[in-house]
């Protein structure tokens, strides 16, 4: 079966270890994403280990709730979706690259089974996924910003 596909990519001035704070903890997407609210499934400070069920609202009826499937700590954190959005076979990537200048790389991709209701839910993706990046981007320059000053 042929794939559909989503990627947004952004660059901040922050060190990895800032970005994976924010990007590895379920509980801290509410305060510099889209979402409306978020965790994990028992509750849990986090951060996200490989099997943890997170869940995302997104808007008043969207809740997704995903299982994390692999993590190389600092660099990169794959997922799926487990309910809340109609799509088979999905599998996310947010990976963090170091760059010379001190800063990190962000790159968030995803894909699934090309179905009509995968194709409606890109649609939205498409617009959503450089929203995100760029919220993660701000959050973690805003993040670097603050640890300096003090």
């Amino acid at each position: 079966m042929s794939k559909l596909s989503v990627e947004a990519e952004g660059a901040t001035r922050a060190g990895p270890e800032v970005v994976w704070s924010l990007v590895a903890n379920a509980n801290t997407f509410p305060r510099w994403g889209p979402w409306n609210d978020g965790g994990y499934r028992p509750p849990s400070p986090g951060p996200s280990h490989e099997g943890s069920v997170q869940w995302f609202r997104f808007g008043r009826r969207t809740t997704s709730v995903e299982q994390i499937l692999e993590i190389d700590e600092l660099r990169r954190i794959a997922y799926t979706v487990v309910s809340g959005i109609p799509v088979k076979n999905y599998r996310a990537e947010v990976t963090l690259t170091p760059s010379s200048t001190g800063g990190t790389s962000i790159r968030w991709v995803a894909s699934w089974d090309k179905t009509l209701m995968g194709s409606m839910v890109r649609r939205k993706l498409l617009r959503v996924y450089p929203e995100i990046v760029a919220a993660l981007v701000a959050a973690a320059d805003q993040q670097a910003v603050s640890s300096a000053r003090q």
